[in-house]
């Protein structure tokens, strides 16, 4: 960064750290320590919806990396749109399986990253759930590098549990790089596992 750039307010943006993924596992352990929410075994890749032959080219090798993952157990992944136009791409492994499925989420999002389509990559999601059956999930922001947690209040329109989500940073600070400004945290309504 130049002087130019300092003096003019601009910084670089933080340059996303997938490896940061790897930390899910033991952050998950935390929260099951802390918390009654246990893996639900659903991860997914949230980017901008890319058209034509390269998206098509794009499934191809995501499915042919992944489903030859036998530990899956034969679940293929799924990709699909939301109402906002966003693709997801879902994984699914048994909730006691969280290392592959972080490997998973990993593997696309590098995927995707060396495929050109870095600035099309919005975040990661890993679902929890709790015995009552309330949701949660740790969400990866990847043009940031931190994690935040969604808490989306059970038999409500788009209303979230603020305190249980801050609750939730609070507890997972030493696990994964929480994101500082609340203004990032933005809900993902009807993320897969959600």
């Amino acid at each position: 960064m130049g002087l130019w750039d300092v003096l003019l307010g601009r910084s670089k943006p933080k340059r996303p750290d997938l490896d940061q993924l790897f930390a899910l596992p033991a952050a998950a352990l935390t929260l099951q320590a802390g918390t009654d929410f246990r893996p639900a075994g659903v991860g997914a890749v949230c980017f901008a919806s890319v058209e034509g032959g390269a998206f098509t080219r794009l499934q191809r090798e995501v499915r042919q990396l992944l489903d030859a993952d036998t530990s899956r157990g034969g679940i293929p992944v799924e990709f699909g749109r939301d109402d906002y136009g966003y693709t997801w791409l879902t994984a699914r492994h048994p909730a006691d399986a969280m290392a592959d499925l972080v490997n998973d989420l990993h593997a696309v999002n590098t995927l995707l990253e060396e495929a050109g389509f870095g600035p099309q990559l919005l975040c990661s999601v890993v679902a929890f759930r709790a015995e009552s059956g309330r949701s949660l999930a740790l969400i990866y922001l990847y043009k940031r590098g931190t994690f935040y947690p969604f808490a989306p209040l059970p038999g409500t329109a788009e209303k979230r549990d603020n305190a249980l989500e801050l609750q939730v940073s609070g507890l997972l600070t030493d696990d994964l790089p929480v994101e500082e400004d609340l203004g990032r945290w933005f809900p993902v309504w009807g993320a897969p596992g959600l």
